[in-house]
């Protein structure tokens, strides 16, 4: 049988302690600042020693309340964690994500299986669109936004960063060119950026970084959409300048090739929510999930690129 002190005494202590003040301590536990005192009292008659220096207008811990702290404010994370499981597990949750078609079919959706298979009490809503939703009005609690800040009115956290390379389709059993002259003769791919207020990546950077001339007279073939210009390239309707982060998957298992040149500077994908609805148990757990997801990803991408 374990030895533990009552845990009433546990809690106020754990309380008082989080707090460094009784009185938050017995407004959180909804008790009297004196039976705060009398619980820490009597923990600290049964260990035989003080957890608290106490003085008129304050309240320390000692260094053995110190020791003592972390170790119980974990052991009721751990519980708070576990309860919390539970209860997602036996009323459901809902968590609604907004982001980019393209980044939503390329590269959210075939990582969201792991995720519900990890909380199959929740249920998570994706919504696509390139429109700017904004978070404190729309019914979404999570947006994962690219080339932007998230605003001063949201917190937000990285998830990755890109470059753009010029790539194009492998059709099956055969084999196509590299180099970008092979490609000159017909219209390139190009697709309209939304947010006109970033510099955004061009085929004329590009053929300008690669030391082609001409690259500002190159023809273009504009889709307004970045996943339909993906779509068309997979489709062997020509090279598209695109995100390392939608063509990775492809380049790797080799139904599409880069075009020999450089790379340019990408943007950053940044998760973002409201400061006051980060408690929602399910945006704080899928957060965590999408940070490792995209630190996993990361980690492959850099190797495949060495």
């Amino acid at each position: 049988m374990r030895k533990i002190p009552p845990l009433n005494a546990i809690r106020a202590f754990e309380a008082a302690a989080r707090n460094r003040s009784f009185t938050a301590a017995a407004s959180e536990l909804c008790v009297t600042v004196t039976a705060i005192s009398h619980q820490i009292r009597h923990l600290e008659e049964q260990i035989g020693q003080k957890l608290f220096e106490r003085t008129p207008r304050a309240v320390a811990l000692t260094l053995l309340g110190e020791r003592l702290y972390p170790v119980l404010r974990d052991g009721f994370d751990r519980f708070a964690e576990a309860f919390e499981e539970l209860e997602d597990r036996s009323q459901g949750d809902t968590l609604t994500v907004t982001t980019t078609r393209a980044f939503a079919e390329r590269w959210l959706m075939p990582r969201l299986s792991s995720f519900t298979r990890s909380y199959p009490g929740l249920s998570v809503n994706v919504e696509g669109s390139d429109a700017l939703v904004d978070l404190r009005t729309a019914n979404a609690d999570v947006a994962i936004r690219y080339g932007m800040p998230a605003g001063d009115e949201l917190s937000s956290l990285p998830l990755l960063t890109d470059v753009y390379h010029a790539a194009v389709a492998i059709p099956a059993d055969t084999r196509v060119s590299t180099r970008i002259e092979d490609y000159m003769t017909r219209p390139l791919l190009a697709y309209q950026w939304h947010n006109r207020s970033i510099d955004c990546p061009t085929w004329a950077k590009w053929l300008r970084a690669a030391g082609k001339t001409g690259g500002e007279d190159c023809r273009l073939s504009w889709i307004n959409d970045e996943s339909l210009a993906l779509h068309a390239m997979e489709r062997s309707f020509g090279p598209l300048l695109c995100s390392s982060v939608m063509v990775a998957e492809g380049i790797e298992n080799g139904r599409l090739a880069r075009i020999d040149g450089p790379d340019l500077p990408g943007f950053s994908y940044r998760v973002a929510f409201v400061p006051t609805r980060r408690t929602k148990r399910t945006i704080g757990k899928f957060t965590d999930w999408l940070r490792g997801e995209a630190a996993d990803f990361t980690n492959a991408y850099n190797s495949l690129a060495a």
